[in-house]
């Protein structure tokens, strides 16, 4: 349910922080019975079995659970550690480091500004050749932070609505969603990758053998149900972390809207520069799918991204432009009403 407009600035990011973490904590307790599910298996399985005349291994340990998650962490901190630079060569992204044009400069002292009002070390500024104006930052930390823009960006914007887009991009990073976004991204791929190699080796194992119960009355009904639910969760994994990574993408995205709008003082600029992102919005070349969620609005053109409601929220990476919109005209029109 989305927040009412009549929220202030601060009531605002206090929600979306709430939500956000809340996503995130039902997406780790996914990963963990991804793992403790089959040790939950294993051990109903095994529980009974030196009672009953069959192997005496008794499942005790949830060296199944710790082991999948001691591979996400080192996955995941592959990703922490490469992940911006990746991104950025990924996307044929040119480093910024001597403004010639007018635009580069205005986006230097522009990236400056902001950076004194937000508190957050000067990024490293990129620039992509692609009409599609857009914006985004990554990077797992403040100073290691990396900021690309489009050259398509710098065509369209005056300077308040850039320094607004930017702002935007600097609320990323002091809120930390860009660490956030590349753990879930690292866990998810982890969870891809492993499973894989995980069901292909169960099921060619028969799974666990739930017959020869006390009295031979077969097997035990609940590890049957166990293990069914256990396989389902995994072979339906990258499905539900794409679905969990895209809602907490489209909260951080409201959030960082609110954290322009505190930096600048302006919320309208940003209300505007958003209007002319989704007004001029055509076929991206540069920018992947895989880096559709960082970006400032939606590069790949999903419908999704342009509807509210639940099943919006299940399949777009961003939330629609014109709610985002009012909610920002909404802000400035309480900053006139106290100026008043």
């Amino acid at each position: 349910m989305a927040e009412p407009l009549t929220l202030n600035l601060f009531q605002q990011q206090a929600a979306n922080r709430r939500k956000s973490w809340f996503l995130v904590g039902g997406f780790l307790a996914f990963f963990l019975w991804l793992g403790l599910g089959g040790d939950l298996a294993i051990w109903l399985a095994t529980k009974d079995a030196a009672a009953v005349g069959e192997p005496a291994y008794r499942h005790r340990f949830p060296w199944v659970g710790l082991g999948l998650s001691l591979v996400a962490f080192f996955l995941t901190m592959d990703v922490l550690r490469n992940g911006g630079k990746r991104v950025m060569k990924g996307v044929g992204a040119g480093e910024l480091t001597d403004p010639q044009t007018p635009e580069e400069r205005q986006l230097m002292n522009v990236v400056e500004e902001i950076s004194i009002a937000s508190g957050v070390p000067v990024p490293r500024v990129y620039v992509v050749s692609d009409p599609d104006p857009n914006a985004f930052v990554t990077g797992t930390q403040p100073l290691e932070a990396h900021l690309a823009v489009t050259s398509g960006l710098l065509g369209i914007l005056n300077r308040d609505e850039l320094q607004a887009v930017i702002a935007h991009e600097m609320g990323h990073v002091k809120n930390e969603d860009t660490r956030l976004m590349t753990i879930v991204a690292g866990l998810g791929g982890a969870i891809i990758i492993l499973r894989d190699g995980l069901v292909r080796g169960f099921l060619r194992s028969g799974g666990v053998r739930t017959s020869s119960r006390r009295g031979g009355k077969g097997g035990n009904p609940l590890v049957v149900i166990v293990v069914v639910v256990w396989l389902l969760s995994w072979l339906l994994a990258p499905i539900i972390v794409r679905l969990m990574a895209m809602a907490v993408s489209r909260n951080r995205e409201y959030l960082a809207d609110a954290m322009a709008a505190q930096y600048t003082r302006n919320p309208a600029a940003l209300a505007d520069a958003l209007a002319k992102l989704e007004s001029h919005h055509q076929p991206t070349k540069a920018i992947s799918t895989g880096v559709a969620h960082l970006c400032i609005v939606d590069p790949t053109g999903r419908l999704a991204n342009r509807r509210e409601g639940w099943l919006a929220s299940l399949f777009g990476t961003h939330p629609p432009v014109a709610i985002r919109v009012a909610r920002l005209r909404a802000m400035a029109f309480q900053n006139q009403k106290r100026a008043g």
